[in-house]
This record gives structure tokens, sequence and C-alpha cells, in this order.
């Protein structure tokens, strides 16, 4: 402070300058706080547009900032660092982030108030505000006596009006229920919420009030003189008048007073309130001076009650601007022999508080502070009354408090800095977050070693935390030992590399290998990669390879190369085959899977013969896999004509007719070739019942079931007699004759065991009980006969015995199989007989004597033939695979041999070959070439003379021709189809091979090859193919007619319609037309263009040219509506503005953001309900302005982002606004420049003023 000379003047402007220093402050004026309140902002900021119309971009997310004073804490323990009210805040804080998406920043200030920043949406931010308040901030309540009938205007609509008062003001208000007596409103909240909720209750309710109800507009300046010091003066008026006076809390910038109550009172208070008002507008002048923006809240005081006191003794109000304000001018408006003395008692306030910054580096904070605040503590015991205020990542220490005990905090921390800077050192380090847990070690074992070893502190940031810097505080030589490890550990990490690769875990064995011979060898080719396969036990593809990177990359990429050849090799196909088929998926000797494996190269597994599972495996190459199963699929189509038929049974009836264990089905499946009969599950109420197998079969069983549900209708008795199973082949009969005939005579079922029955010897009759009781008597008689074991003996020349016991004796093995397990006996080998020995049952020894006879005389009947048809056409002979030679095998029961494929050409010249190549001899002379037939030509037929002969011309006819057919250049791409698809299936429809030419030549010659009947089927499919070609050119013709329509491009919104909607119902009405509306920068922004057939195009234009007439008809108004106020008019994806032009069916359209007037809006539609609309809109317009414009207002006393505050340049500069100072020598007074005399003190005595004495 300045010192004054003995003769009364001041010593010099250097010392009132030291007391006093001139402080920067904005070049604009800012919004100011009278007396606590605050008032109106007399200027924009800097570069701010004045027009009230000025395009106004309000961003999605905002900040808000609000303090809550220290006597207004909830949680005032908040020094601890871990102390209950810490954890609760804290937790409080968390909630509410949680709970509205918003952030929550919470920062304790010197004056222990709480500064609270919320960062959202603007929404979620009120939302969250009034949360934040009700948690942290202590609560307040105060009851308000409204009428009832007021209630509902302050409810508003669904009680909107409420909600969003208690949004704005974060207060809970509870209005009674219309039943209750009471018509107390209780309103909770901090102070502040509380006072702006009263002044809008009651301004509400005064408005509705029958009494009398004056508005007084008074700049906000003189508020403070009317309202008193804590409100005096105004509760004394209202206590003298009787009226209500709702004067604006500070919060609220707005310059009205409300005057309500009856008509004489309310004339009295006006009165008052104007009297005082032009009284200090007369006498009041104004006093600025700069302040330290630090030391306004000492001014201001707890709940603004420095302001109330200087009010209170000096009549003089105090201006303070906002704490988000940089200006530091505080204003002091009052009469002048007051504001001296005011003035001094300003000063006084402000520089009670000093504050000073202690240089200290941010990472000794911690140090200074101690093990649990052991150093801080013992500090602030000294110093009590000193706010010492650690910032995290700032290199200072805030010390605030009383001028003595912050000189001792400061010499005490200085020299604690001081100690540290000699005896400790830092070091930061950069290394990736991977290693961090192999610096920690196992339970932070080598992190605690290096720590002891060398006295340091290392601090490694935690997995969530988004730092990776390290970082090492203690001993200057420990430091740096510490932080060379670390780095040497890092760089040695940083070379190795771990990497997993997926191999199915069924490869893994054979990766590994036999005793892992394979594995080892991987090993030892990459000896730096450590190698890892999951546990057997678990279920995991997961290997993992770890070592140097360029080898663990290596590695990776080898096995990688390994798995893929595996995988692609062992892909697995299943496909579902009828049993009686597998011996000719099989063929004889093998030849036919032999083949499929080698032209597929695949593994084929057949299940075994005693099991009933009809599926194939396949193991190979996916594409060979699926090449493999369509080759045996379609053995078994050609083999049998697969057919599905539906039967319709009563559900009541299925487990009748299925029988005990499926034995009837069953039963009818054996017999019928092994057919599927499906019946629906038992949940499900059908009488479909699906038969599925080769045609004749399926015939034979839909006509056996419908017979057994005929019975089942009639009658059920049932009879069981047993039979070895080896007698039921017997007992049916070849090809079920014998059992036929059983069923015809009695009108008896008989069901015998499937093979894989529980009681395979099991055989059950239904049927009337008198028929089941004679066949069963008839079955027994046969039974009895069977057991009878007979011998007997068949002469089989010597020559043929090899081929009873080739392939292990197969063919041995099959007729004992048939017949019974009848015993069949050859000589033995180097044995001239030709006897062989036949025991078992009668009829069994019978039937095979018989099949052995018959299998000689085919052997004696069979020749071979070569037919010489040249290699070239033998795969086409073959046909897709094999369906051709398979089909003549088959037709002629012949044996076909095709040569092996010639690796070279002949080098002997070659003769004209026979036309047929057939020649015949006996099967036991030498077989010889045919004469000048190359053997790679040569086919081998083999089987009966007659069965060979037909063999060899279905062969000779299969050879291909090739024919050609001229099919114009342009339609080829056509022919073909997308990717080859179109002319594939049709090679593949009629078995030709079809020929097109390259694109490059231009040819029309397609050339078709095959079958002769095959080719003309093709060459015909061909010409019709061209044929609809040609219509669909002629057609596309057609429907290029193109016609323009010129439409005025207002227009063509409508025509589109909203969403598109006129425009589709055109397109879908004209449906062979397409209308093509222009695009906005297109050169000829009316033209709509049409194209398709001429008749629909001109009806599409009539349609469009129908819509403009009918449009420009309507009447257009456009009228200007502020451009802030259009999105709250549209509404939520233009559901408000739809049904707006709903109502008064019009169209509204708003301004683009490219349109110069961004306020122009067009309304078109009827006359009188364009105006109707224009009324409506004006109506709108002037609500949400309003409301605008006091979220303008109330934005300014938002605190700006960190952000604004950090880009934010200072304004220009000005001096000392004090005209006269203590120091003139001229003066008798401290101030007098404003007033006369100087203000006499209470004890008589001249006031000493702030100076002290002159």
């Amino acid at each position: 402070m300045s010192s004054v000379s003995d003769n009364g003047t001041m010593e010099g402007s250097e010392q009132y300058g030291d007391a006093f220093p001139t402080l920067p402050s904005r070049g604009n004026p800012v919004n100011t706080q009278v007396n606590g309140r605050a008032g109106p902002a007399r200027s924009k900021k800097p570069g701010a547009n004045p027009s009230p119309a000025a395009p106004h971009i309000k961003s999605s997310v905002v900040t808000q900032v609000f303090y809550v004073p220290l006597e207004e804490r909830r949680y005032k323990n908040l020094d601890q660092p871990f102390s209950s009210d810490r954890t609760a805040q804290s937790q409080a804080c968390q909630q509410v982030s949680k709970q509205h998406g918003v952030d929550v920043e919470t920062t304790l200030a010197r004056d222990q108030s709480l500064t609270v920043v919320l960062t959202g949406k603007a929404d979620a931010v009120m939302k969250a505000k009034r949360d934040v308040i009700n948690r942290l901030q202590t609560q307040a309540q105060v009851t308000m006596n409204i009428p009832k009938e007021h209630y509902r205007y302050i409810l508003g609509a669904k009680g909107k009006k409420l909600a969003d008062l208690e949004l704005e003001t974060a207060t809970k208000i509870l209005i009674p229920r219309q039943e209750d007596s009471s018509e107390q409103i209780r309103i909770t909240g901090n102070k502040e919420g509380l006072d702006r909720a009263m002044h809008e209750i009651q301004l509400i309710s005064d408005e509705q009030a029958k009494l009398a109800f004056e508005r007084l507009s008074i700049p906000k300046i003189y508020h403070p003189f009317i309202a008193g010091a804590s409100n005096s003066l105004m509760k004394q008026l209202q206590e003298t008048t009787g009226a209500r006076i709702n004067i604006p809390p500070p919060s609220v910038m707005k310059d009205e007073l409300t005057v309500a109550g009856e008509k004489e009172g309310v004339k009295k208070a006006v009165d008052e309130i104007n009297r005082i008002y032009n009284d200090k507008r007369q006498k009041c002048q104004t006093v600025s001076v700069e302040v330290n923006k630090k030391q306004h809240k000492y001014v201001v005081g707890p709940r603004g009650q420095g302001l109330h006191e200087i009010l209170g003794a000096y009549q003089t109000s105090v201006e303070v601007p906002p704490l988000d304000s940089d200006s530091c001018t505080v204003t002091l408006r009052g009469e002048p022999t007051m504001l001296g003395a005011a003035l001094s008692a300003v000063y006084q306030k402000a520089n009670s508080i000093v504050s000073f910054d202690v240089d200290a580096p941010s990472w000794l904070h911690r140090f200074i502070i101690g093990k649990q605040g052991a150093n801080i503590k013992k500090l602030m015991s000294e110093v009590p009354k000193v706010h010492i205020e650690f910032a995290d990542g700032v290199d200072k220490i805030s010390l605030e408090g009383p001028p003595e005990e912050v000189t001792v905090a400061q010499n005490e921390l200085e020299k604690m800095v001081a100690e540290l800077k000699r005896t400790m050192d830092f070091a930061e380090i950069t290394i990736n977050k991977k290693y961090y847990r192999n610096i920690i070690g196992k339970a932070g074992s080598n992190r605690q070693r290096l720590m002891q070893e060398t006295n340091t502190n290392i601090r490694i940031p935690g997995e969530d935390e988004p730092s990776d810097i390290i970082r090492i505080e203690g001993d200057p030589a420990g430091v740096k030992k510490v932080k060379a490890e670390l780095l040497e550990m890092a760089k040695k990490m940083d070379n190795e590399k771990s990497r997993d690769i997926l191999i199915e875990q069924r490869f893994h064995k054979q990766l590994i290998g036999q005793r892992g011979e394979s594995i080892r060898e991987v090993r030892e080719r990459f000896n730096q990669v450590q190698i890892s396969f999951p546990d057997s036990g678990t279920k995991s593809d997961i290997v993992t390879l770890r070592g140097p990177k360029n080898d663990v990359d290596e590695c990776f990429q080898y096995l990688s190369k390994l798995s893929k050849e595996m995988l692609l090799n062992n892909h697995v196909g299943e496909v579902k085959i009828f049993k009686d088929f597998h011996k000719n998926i099989i063929g004889k000797g093998g030849a036919t899977i032999k083949k499929i494996r080698d032209e597929t190269d695949t593994k084929i597994d057949l299940p075994n013969q005693m099991s009933n599972s009809d599926m194939i495996t396949v193991t190979g190459r996916k594409e060979n896999v699926a090449k493999a199963v369509a080759m045996i699929e379609q053995i078994q189509k050609e083999l049998a004509n697969i057919a599905e038929e539906f039967v319709t049974i009563p559900h009541k009836l299925h487990n009748a007719v299925i029988g005990v264990k499926g034995k009837f089905i069953k039963s009818i499946m054996e017999e019928c070739g092994g057919v599927l009969i499906r019946f629906p599950a038992e949940n499900v109420a059908s009488d479909r019942v699906v038969i599925r197998g080769p045609k004749d079969d399926v015939e034979n069983a839909k006509r056996q079931l419908l017979e057994l549900v005929e019975d089942r209708k009639i009658n059920n008795y049932t009879a069981e007699l047993r039979a070895k199973p080896e007698f039921h082949k017997f007992l049916i009969g070849r090809h079920g004759v014998n059992i036929r005939k059983v069923r015809d005579t009695y009108g008896a079922r008989v069901i015998f065991p499937a093979a894989a029955d529980d009681q395979p010897d099991l055989i059950v009759i239904v049927g009337k009980q008198e028929n089941v009781e004679k066949a069963k008597a008839q079955l027994m008689d046969q039974i009895k006969e069977l057991e009878k074991i007979v011998e007997d003996t068949v002469d089989v020349p010597v020559k043929w015995h090899k081929n009873f016991v080739m392939r292990r004796g197969e063919l041995l093995t099959q007729i004992a199989a048939d017949y019974g397990g009848v015993s069949v006996s050859l000589p033995r080998n180097g044995s001239s007989s030709e006897t062989v020995k036949l025991s078992g049952a009668k009829d069994c020894v019978a039937g095979a004597k018989q099949r052995i006879l018959d299998i000689v005389a085919d052997l004696e009947a069979q020749v071979s033939v070569e037919c010489v048809i040249p290699q070239k056409h033998h795969r086409s002979i073959m046909g897709a695979k094999g369906v051709n030679v398979q089909e003549i095998t088959k037709q002629f029961n012949v044996n076909i041999k095709f040569p092996e494929r010639a690796r070279q050409a002949p080098t002997s010249p070659t003769t004209e070959q026979a036309e047929n190549g057939v020649g015949a001899k006996d099967a036991g002379e030498e077989e010889t070439a045919a004469e000048g037939a190359a053997p790679q030509d040569i086919i081998m037929v083999s089987g009966k003379k007659d069965d060979v002969e037909g063999a060899c011309e279905a062969l000779q006819a299969l050879v291909p021709i090739t024919k050609e057919m001229d099919i114009a250049f342009e339609f080829h791409r056509f022919i073909i189809g997308q990717k080859g698809k179109d002319i594939r299936q049709m090679m593949d429809q009629f078995d030709v091979n079809i020929s097109i030419p390259p694109s490059m030549q231009e040819s029309n010659t397609v050339k078709v090859s095959g079958i002769e009947a095959k080719v003309d089927e093709a060459l015909a499919a061909l010409e019709d193919r061209v044929v609809e070609l040609e219509k669909e050119k002629e057609d596309k013709m057609l429907r290029s007619f193109t016609l323009d329509v010129m439409v005025d491009a207002k227009y063509h919104p409508k025509i589109i319609g909203r969403g598109g909607a006129v425009i589709k119902k055109l397109r879908n009405d004209y449906q062979d037309v397409n209308i093509q509306m222009p695009n906005r920068d297109a050169a000829e922004p009316e033209k709509i263009s049409i194209t398709g057939y001429e008749a629909s195009a001109n009806a599409a234009k009539d349609a469009i040219l129908k819509i403009v007439s009918d449009l420009e008809s309507l009447t257009t108004l456009c009228i200007d509506i502020d451009h802030r106020c259009h999105n709250r008019i549209i509404g939520s994806r233009g559901s408000a503005i739809r049904k707006l032009m709903e109502q008064f069916k019009v169209d509204v359209r708003f301004p683009r953001s490219s349109d110069d007037n961004k306020n122009l809006v067009e309304i078109t539609g009827a006359e009188d309900d364009c105006y109707d609309c224009q009324d409506e809109l004006l109506n709108l317009e002037e609500e949400y302005m309003q409301d605008i414009n006091e979220r303008e207002e109330m934005n300014q006393f938002v605190k700006p982002s960190r952000q604004e505050e950090k880009t934010k340049k200072p304004g220009p500069q000005k001096g000392f606004v004090v005209s006269g100072a203590p120091w003139d020598p001229s003066s008798n007074v401290d101030f007098p420049s404003i007033g006369s005399s100087a203000a006499p003190a209470a004890n008589g005595s001249r006031f000493p003023g702030a100076w002290g004495k002159k």
C-alpha cells in the first residue's frame, strides 16, 4: 500500500504503482456483477457480429461451468487424498457421468470453492448439472403460497414447463395435488437455483392473478439500491405496501421488475421504486478501479456478503465482472460523498489475503507432500490459515492466505525444494507397454530388485493408462544405472517376436510326426525359434512361435505353407449311396473306384459290409473331392432312377404301421431294395409319409405300405416264430417269390428282422388270426426241412477253380452268404480232380449247386473282342465321369477295358484301321492285337459273344462328330453367359462340346462336337437361343426411344415427391419407361429425360405436364423467418413441418445452405391455406425467437472452454481510470474530486480514510 509523507502528499508515483499496479483490461466492456447480481452486457465480444440475424452455429457438444462455494459444499474434507468425503464425491461424479453420458471434472480452488465442468450434449449437460448440484451441494428448501388455479400455468402442457424449469434451475419443485388442501409449493435446491425458481414461479403466478400487476423496466445497475443490502429495502417495501415485488436474481440478465398485489399497494410500491430509481440516477456517480482478478472473490465474499456489507455501510453498489470474464475492472456506483470510503473498503477486502507461487518441479511434489502427506501436514500445522495447492503437471506450488503466514510457508517450501534438487534426479524413458510384464518380473520381483539396488523409485504406467513413459526417480547415479538397464532390456525384447499361427488340431500330430521327427526337422531349420503346440487335451488350433523377428517370420511362412497344403489335401466330403450300389462303386476287381481315385487323386472309404451305414467318405483336395463325389453320385444316378413319392396315412395309424421297434416299416424297406420311408415326427400332426429310392422299388414300397395300412384297419393279429437267420433267404425265396406266395395264399404279412435287430431270428406274422396260424404252420414245416443237413457234389473244370478262390475266396464267401451258410470245398491246389463238395440244408445246397453251374456256364461262354477306336475319341466315348461306358456295361453285361494313355506317338507307321475293328476268338486262345491297329487304340470288350458284339456297336456309335453353325458375333457373349455359365449349362445338358471362336477373330462360326444325336439337339437349342436374342435386340431398340420435357426447376421437387414417392408412382404406372431428373449442376437444369417405348414415354410426358399444370395453379407466398428458428420449426427428421403441411394442406420449402437469403421460406398451396400457414409460422417464429434470445443471454455467463481461453487474445490496454487520488498536495480529504468535503466520522472527528493520517 502507498505511504503518505509528513506534509500530506504522496512520496512518489512509484510507491503508489507498487501498491496498486496498473492491470490490463479488455478493450470491450463485459458482463459485470452488481452487488453479486449479473449486469447487462454493454457490447459484444471483439469480432462479434452485431446484427441480430447473424448466423449462429451451435455445436452439438457444450461445456458448462459452475461453482459451489465452501459453505455450500456437501463434502468438505477434500484435502486428504484418501478421505471418505473425497471418495464419496468421486463416486457421485462417476455415477452422474455414466448416467447422462457427460464428462464431469471437479477442481478445488484456493478459496476451497468447488469448480465443476460438464461437457456433453446440451440436454444431457442440463440434466447432469441438476444431479451434480443435488449430490455435491447442500440443499435448502423453501415454500411458496401460490393459488391452486395458477398450478396449471406452472405445470404447462403435460408438465413440460415444470420439467424445463426444474432442469434450468437444478431444483426439485413439488406441487400439491388438486385434492390436497395445502397451497404451498415446496422447492428444494441450492440458493441460486431456489432464487431463480421462486422468481419464475412468482412471475407466472402474478401474471395469472386477478390483482394488479405492473412491469417496470429499470436498468439492472440500479437493482441493488431498490433491493437494499440483503434485500432489506425490498422486504420493508413489501411489508409496507402489501405488494409482491419480484427482482430478477443476479444470474438472470433482465432489467424488468414486476410488482403484483392489491392495486393501491402496487401503486405505492411502483411510486417508491421509481422514486429510488430517479434519485439514484441523478445523484450516483461511478468510479472504476483495476483489481487483480484473483482478489475479486475476496471483495465479493461468501455468498456475496462482502458486496452487501459495502452496500449497507456506504450506500454504494460494487459491480464485479463475472468469473468467466478476463476483465479486472471493478466499478463502484454511489453518491460522491460515499465513494471514497467504499473504495477504501474494496481495497481493504481485496488485500486481506495474498497469494504466492513457489517454483517446484512437478515430479518433486509427492516428495514435498511426503508419505501419506506427512511433510505437508507438518507445514500446515505451523501455518494453519495458508492454503497450499499442488497442481498436476504444473511446476509450481500455490500459496494463499494471510501475508505473514504465506511468507513462512514460502521460505519453508523453498528450502525443501532446494534440498530435494540437490539429492535427487529423474529420467523418463519410452518403452512399449507389451514389455512391461518382463520389466516388472514375476510378482514385481525384477522391479523391486532394481529399486533396492539403486535406491530409486520406478513408476510404470498401468495397463489402462494411455502413457507409455516409465519414470525413474531417486539417487542420480541409481537413476542413470536403471535407465541404462531398462533400455538394454527393451532393446533385447524389441528384437524378439512372438507370433501365433492357426493350424487345425487334427494336423498337429501329422506336423509333429512319428516320435517328433517332422517337427525336429523344422526346429533344426529354424534353430532360434521356439515352437509350442497346445496340450492334446486342449481343443486349440494355436501354435506359438517365439524368437528373433526374421527367424519367426520365416518359420511362420514355412508353417503356413505346410498348413495350407495339409488343409487342401485333407478336405473331407461325404456322399450317401444306397448300400446295394456300393459294389458298383467298387467295380469289378475294384476297377471303378481305382479309376475314380486315380482321376481325382482322392482317398475313398466305403463302410464295412456289416455296417448299415450308406455314407461313403472322400478325402483330398476340395475341388478333387467335389469331382469324386459327383462321379460317385452319377454312378448311382445311372444305376437307379431315384424317385420320391408321398403317401397319406392317418396319423393315428402311424405307430401300428411302423410296428414294434419299426419292424413293419423296416421289413418293407428291406424287401424293396432299401428304399427310404420317412414318417413325420411324433410331435407333428401330419399324415404325409415320404418314400424315396429307385422308381420301381418306390412303387413296390408304396403298394405294400398302402396294403399294410388297409390291413391295419381290418385286423392286427400278430404271431411270432423263430428261425436261423441263414434260413430267412430260402423262406423269402428268389425275388421274394416264396414269401409272396404265403402272403397271397393266407392274406397274412410276414416280417423278417433287419440285420441290426436285437433278435435276428424272430419272424413276425400279422393278419387275421386263422390265416396267421395257417401261415405260421407252413413256415414251420419249411424251417424243419431246412434244418435237415445234406451233402452233394458238382463237377467244375480245373481251369475255372482259380476264379472261385481269387481275391481271398470272395466268390465262395458270397455263395455261402447267399445260400444259408452252405459249405463249398474245392480240391487241393495241384490236384486234377474236378469234384466240388457242398454240405448244408437241402434247399441251400441245391441253390448253391445251381449257382456254381451258372458261373461255370458264363465262364465257358465268355469271349474277348478288340474294338479299335482312335484314342483321341476315348474320352468322349467314356462321357462325363464314365457314364456312357457304365451304361453299356450294365446294358450288355460285359466288361470294357480302355488302354493306357500313350505317352509318346508311335514310331512305326500305321496302316488304315478296320472300320469296325471287331474280331472274335475263343477265351482259351492267345489274344493278339488287330492287324495294323495301334495298341493305344484298342478297347478290350469281354463277355458273352452276342453281348460283346452289341457293346462294340454301341461304342462305335459313341464316336463324336463335329458340326458348324453360323451365329452373329454380337450374340456370342449372350450365348456364353456370365463367366461362361450359360454355355457350360448347355454343354452339360446335351453332353456336347461347344466351341465359340475368340473375340479377337470376330468369327461367326460356332462348332459343336459330340454324338450325332446330341449334336443335332444342341444345334436346335442354339437356333432357338438365336431367335430369342434377335427378338430381344429388336425390343431393346424399341425401348430406347427418348423424349425430353422442359419443366421449370422449381417444380422438380414436386415431381419427385417426398422420399421420391411421386416419381416412383410414375415409374410404376409406366413400367416400360425410365424418368431421369437433371442434376443440380446440369447444363440444362429444366430438362427431364424419358426413355422407353414411344407410347409409354408420351403417356409419362402427359402425366408430368399435368402435374406441372396443377402446380402452376397454386399460390406461392414468400416470407422471412429467422433462420435460427428453422430447425425447431422443421422438427426431428421433419416431423413438425410434415404435421404442419398436412394440417394446412400446403407445401413449405426452406432455403438451402447455398442460397443467398437464409431466412426466405416459400409456402405453396391454395391461397387461403397459404395465408393460414403463414400466420402459424410467424407465431412459431415469435415464440422460438424469444427462447433463442433468452438462451443467448444466458450463454454469456457460461464459462468458455479451455481451448477458447487459450485462443482468446487480450484486448487493448487502458490506463488507471481513477482521476483524483489522496496524494494531491492541495487535497484536504482523501478523495477531493468526489465531494466538496469529507464525510464526518461517527465520533465527530474527521474520517481518516484508507490512507491513514495526512
